[in-house]
């Protein structure tokens, strides 16, 4: 049976976990925590201890932690998304006015012109008929 037994120094030390999870949903999974508790007080820190120095706990940046300061940026990026889609819109209102404006300008151009011709191949049957009949 060699499989249960203890290797010296290696399976007969506990070992503690160096480091606990670092985003907010896995700390309140570990710590059974509901979604109001507050995360930021059950970070597993460990002691970080410089010589000079007296010992201090070192804990990590919680990720996806959902603050007042977070909530903040967010809305203010949906009011800034808000605001220029509400701008584009006039922008392709403007823009529809304008060529709505030049396809009208170009359609009265090319009526104009095609009245110049009528009245120029009129004239011109005109002039040949009155000299038909004069000769």
């Amino acid at each position: 049976m060699e499989g249960e037994k203890d290797i010296p120094e290696l399976t007969d030390t506990p070992v503690l976990c160096r480091l606990g999870p670092k985003r907010a949903s896995r700390i309140r999974k570990l710590f059974n925590l509901s979604k109001e508790d507050d995360v930021r007080q059950y970070v597993v820190r460990k002691p970080l201890n410089k010589e000079g120095k007296k010992p201090r706990p070192k804990a990590p940046k919680i990720q996806h932690l959902v603050t007042p300061r977070v909530l903040q940026h967010k809305c203010w990026r949906i009011a800034l998304k808000k605001q220029h889609t509400q701008e584009n819109k006039e922008k392709a209102a403007e823009y529809a006015k304008l060529l709505a404006k030049r396809m009208k300008e170009a359609k009265e151009k090319c009526q104009e012109q095609i009245a110049k011709r009528r009245r120029l191949s009129s004239l011109r049957a005109s002039t040949s008929k009155s000299e038909s009949s004069q000769k």
